[in-house]
């Protein structure tokens, strides 16, 4: 009796009356690596079944972990970038992106040199988001870390490492032990067993999907550069160059054998030429920094930019050549025969081609970029795989010549259309970088719009209406041209109805979501039988999801509400909340919920992951949380907390047009019905 009623004061104690949510604990410790630079080691402890979410999380997902070092200028410098555990990865379909998280703990690494001999402790911002299923919540905490005293003399390298370990909440001491006791009387009970043996068993799925989901994200990068190196083969600069080489082995060699074995050494050296460029990028980059380029909204700028200059180049515009004297030099070193000879020849087929292969091998590794880890080279070992097999089998079986077709105007036609495909994908990376700055600039129906006229004019080309300028005269299109101008042309007409709200399953992924446009369920769609609230938007008001009119400010929305004597449904939420979305694409667009939300109420979304800087007249110091309010996210994440002593979101409560709440809140609640009721509840309590 007496563990039970130390249970349930535990228990009191901990969710009482309050609901701010604290499933990440932070500590940190310093390691001093010499006289004037130390390791900075930030542990998270975080609470069984939350996940943190990573650094490098990409972007049009969850939120991503950042720190901000407060203090640095004039006092230390960072040395290279925050690094971090291993985290798992896995598919999200509400935002269509992978995601990468941690449970139950997690690792922060960063190296300082410091400058100022006088520091005394290290302040630390950070800003991410943690989640549980069926609720997510902003993590913003400051750090302090002291540091040991430095010695005012000359750095001394290697020193023995001296570890100094700080709290960065003195209250976080208490919460511990309340776990710690939570802990022993979970374990004196019945059912602690098995609770240990649901933990085991979700650490080694863990694991096993960790390790499942790399090699299925692997395997696609090689299967695509596979395809490259295919469609490499296909083009003007390097599918000649099979019976030239093909002829000098035959002619060179005294013996079949010989032949044959020069031929494999030949096709290995091409292998090894590609493989080394991949172990280039990840080695000067490293793994980690690959994902965190991929994830920065300006190298998706960069990134967009390349592939459009790749493509400038496919469709005609110019070459890109690397210069005649490296060619020369290489040509030169290949007539000392042998294998030496043959490593040689190889590379002068990647700097003779490079004109047709450089575009598709910057696309590759760009691409790559964005997977992070080995990638460019799993990337590259596919791409010169298929550049050198045919160079291997033509070699070894000359006799397999004779099936392959002339050279002529149709590899140009297979250069051109690369183009087209590069250009498309471009597109994809300026929409990453619009998604996080929440810019609009490139919303659903303008990136649609984009491939559909891309798509199109490939389209025309292929039927021969258009002509590029290294086009050769065309008196009449093959059947296998022709049949390509029909695909392309049944893709494009298959966009068409995107515009309009339809799901486009076949490119789910690439353009940015139903949610992220001028209308989310198309032009001059309500979709779901709701009704319309009105077709002119009131001041300061936006279309949210199902195009219900919604604020996304709170004093405005109130003042609306006032003005056309409706109750308000608040709804804190998130861009990067992925609970948030699952209720307004499986609740909300219920008919009858989406009529009340569209007639009945006024919505005022309050986004607290929102990242533009509020004016410095407005920004303040938390009275609640003691937190630096810099942000318009910040201001509504407080005002949740400050009001409601609430932190997670979805977050909603029904007031009046005063803002006077008339509802009990609820948070994420699947169930149709119960929501449903619970809304006519509060409009109902508005009407009495």
């Amino acid at each position: 009796m007496k563990k039970i009623f130390t249970f349930l004061i535990i228990i009191f104690s901990l969710t009482g009356n309050s609901q701010i949510l604290d499933p990440v604990k932070w500590t940190t410790k310093v390691i001093q690596k010499s006289n004037t630079e130390f390791e900075l080691i930030i542990d998270a402890t975080i609470d069984y079944n939350w996940h943190l979410y990573s650094q490098n999380t990409p972007d049009g997902g969850s939120q991503p972990l950042v720190f901000e070092f407060k203090n640095a200028k004039g006092n230390y410098t960072l040395v290279g970038k925050t690094t971090e555990g291993k985290y798992i990865k896995e598919y999200n379909e509400i935002f269509e992106v992978d995601e990468y998280f941690f449970v139950n703990k997690a690792q922060f690494k960063q190296l300082i040199k410091v400058t100022n001999t006088n520091l005394k402790e290290i302040k630390i911002a950070l800003s991410g988001q943690v989640c549980i299923d069926g609720k997510c919540i902003q993590e913003d905490d400051n750090l302090t870390i002291k540091l040991p005293e430095i010695k005012q003399e000359t750095i001394v390298e290697k020193v023995e490492e001296k570890a100094v370990i700080t709290d960065t909440k003195e209250d976080k001491k208490t919460t511990e032990e309340i776990i710690t006791k939570v802990d022993e009387v979970i374990t004196d009970s019945t059912n602690s067993n098995v609770e240990e043996v649901k933990k085991v068993e979700t650490t080694t799925a863990t694991k096993k999907e960790i390790k499942k989901e790399e090699k299925k994200g692997l395997l696609s990068i090689f299967i695509l550069a596979f395809l490259g190196g295919f469609a490499a083969l296909l083009t003007p600069c390097v599918f000649p160059m099979i019976p030239m080489t093909v002829s000098f082995f035959t002619k060179q060699s005294k013996t079949k054998a010989e032949g044959k074995k020069n031929a494999f050494i030949y096709g290995i050296s091409i292998i090894l030429i590609y493989l080394l460029l991949g172990s280039l990028v990840t080695g000067i980059f490293g793994a980690d920094a690959l994902n965190a380029l991929s994830t920065n909204v300006w190298f998706n700028i960069i990134f967009f930019g390349l592939l459009v200059f790749f493509a400038a180049s496919f469709l005609g515009a110019f070459e890109i050549v690397l210069p005649n004297s490296w060619a020369n030099k290489v040509d030169r070193q290949a007539d000392r025969g042998g294998v030496v000879g043959i490593l040689f020849m190889a590379l002068a087929l990647a700097i003779v081609s490079f004109s047709c292969t450089g575009p598709i091998v910057g696309t590759l590794l760009v691409e790559a970029a964005s997977k992070g880890g080995i990638a460019p080279i799993v990337g590259m070992l596919g791409f010169s795989s298929a550049l050198a097999l045919p160079f291997m089998l033509f070699a070894m079986f000359p006799g397999w010549m004779n099936s392959l077709p002339k050279s002529g105007g149709w590899l140009n036609t297979v250069k051109v259309s690369l183009g087209f495909l590069e250009l498309a994908l471009a597109f994809k990376f300026l929409s990453n970088a619009d998604l996080v700055l929440q810019a609009h600039w490139l919303e659903r129906e303008v990136f649609l719009a984009i491939w559909i006229v891309i798509f199109g004019t490939w389209a025309v080309y292929l039927f021969g209406k258009l002509t590029l300028p290294h086009d050769s005269p065309l008196s009449h299109i093959s059947v296998g041209r022709l049949f390509l101008a029909l695909l392309v042309s049944i893709f494009t007409v298959y966009l068409i109805p995107g515009l309009w709200g339809a799901p486009l399953k076949l490119i789910s992924g690439f353009p940015p979501p139903m949610t992220y446009s001028e209308s989310p369920y198309g032009v001059g769609n309500s979709q779901g039988g709701g009704g319309e609230a009105t077709s002119v938007l009131p001041a300061h008001a936006h279309y949210g999801p199902h195009k219900i009119i919604a604020f996304h400010d709170y004093e405005k929305g109130v003042a609306y509400a006032k003005e056309v004597g409706k109750p308000i449904l608040l709804d804190f939420t998130g861009h990067a909340c992925v609970n948030c979305r699952k209720m307004e694409e499986h609740v909300w667009s219920q008919p009858e919920v989406l009529s009340m939300l569209k007639n009945d109420i006024v919505l005022i979304s309050l986004y607290v992951d929102d990242k533009r800087s509020l004016d410095e007249k407005e920004q303040y110091i938390s009275p609640e949380t003691g937190k630096e309010i810099k942000t318009i996210g910040n201001k509504w994440s407080d005002f949740q907390i400050t009001r409601y002593k609430n932190n997670a979101q979805p977050y909603y409560i029904v007031l009046n047009s005063e803002g006077k709440d008339i509802s009990d809140p609820v948070g994420y609640t699947p169930d149709v019905e119960e929501y449903k009721t619970w809304l006519k509840e509060g409009i109902a309590n508005f009407k009495k």
